[in-house]
């Protein structure tokens, strides 16, 4: 009887622990989203907490009204579809061969891509390298391909390959499978909480990606949401720059920040569910072994 006493009061402690860390995880968007809706008024002084204050809808009115916002939607929906399946499909192919020890030089190639980590060539190298001797300056290829390969995401499915035991391969072998089919079909569909995990990863990355854009591309109607939604924060203290009348200026200029972030981190959000179980599962079975 004891024992269950113990056992009881520990699980409703780790409940109550529980609890207070969601609150505090996600009070901040809680947060976000009351002042988007809240008056300018409110929000400097303060009123707003849980809720919204004067619940108005301007801001997402004068954001959702200009025309380029959907195109820039649908440029960072683009973006991140191809440069995840991108990254991903190169993260798997540049993995699979570094998981086998029988690799020969494997000792070698591994600490090269450590190093990647460590060093990255620099901003003015790497801008020279995409835009002038690659000569990807103003185009997609800029934004989805030179971050194709990350040496963390490379180690992390190297490791989940490495656990995946060599008798399924050895059975692909005797039922008359090559590499490339032994890859397809046994381990990569073993492989679905690491894949999934590396997809969050990468998607995150591109939908919130702003700075590369801002480098390579000129042309306007190429911008991502992330970059469009970080000129209108810049503009913020001037909301007529983004289309709002005089009148509305005092009620749209602080809440103009918040309705932003809003809407750049809403679909990472509403993805996240559908991979959660892969992605504990691929990050606890990916960071097993070194």
């Amino acid at each position: 009887m004891k024992r269950t006493k113990s056992i009881s009061g520990f699980t409703l402690v780790n409940g109550f622990i529980m609890i207070v860390v969601v609150l505090f995880t996600l009070y901040p968007f809680i947060y976000l989203v009351a002042q988007s809706f809240s008056s300018e008024a409110a929000i400097y002084n303060g009123e707003v907490s849980f809720f919204p204050v004067e619940f108005t809808t301007k801001t997402y009115e004068v954001i959702l009204s200009k025309p380029d916002f959907f195109r820039y939607y649908g440029n960072t929906v683009l973006y991140s579809v191809l440069g995840t399946v991108i990254a991903v499909a190169s993260t798997a192919v540049m993995s699979y061969p570094l998981s086998k020890a029988k690799l020969r030089l494997n000792k070698v190639f591994i600490p090269f891509v450590l190093f990647t980590m460590y060093f990255g060539g620099g901003l003015i190298p790497n801008y020279i390298l995409v835009a002038k001797a690659l000569g990807m300056r103003d185009t997609i290829w800029a934004i989805v391909i030179p971050g194709a390969i990350s040496a963390f995401n490379v180690i992390l499915m190297k490791t989940f390959f490495a656990n995946i035991p060599n008798e399924l391969e050895e059975a692909g072998r005797v039922d008359g499978l090559d590499v490339f089919g032994i890859f397809t079909k046994i381990i990569l569909p073993l492989s679905k909480p690491i894949l999934a995990t590396i997809t969050l990863f990468v998607i995150v990355g591109m939908w919130n990606n702003w700075f590369g854009p801002s480098l390579y591309l000129q042309s306007k109607e190429k911008w991502p949401i992330a970059l469009y939604l970080k000129q209108i924060i810049d503009n913020a203290v001037s909301p007529t720059e983004i289309g709002a009348a005089s009148e509305e200026t005092s009620q749209i200029a602080a809440t103009v920040k918040s309705a932003a972030m809003v809407l750049t981190s809403l679909p990472i959000i509403c993805m996240y569910p559908f991979v959660q179980r892969y992605f504990v599962q691929g990050m606890m079975i990916g960071a097993v072994k070194g």
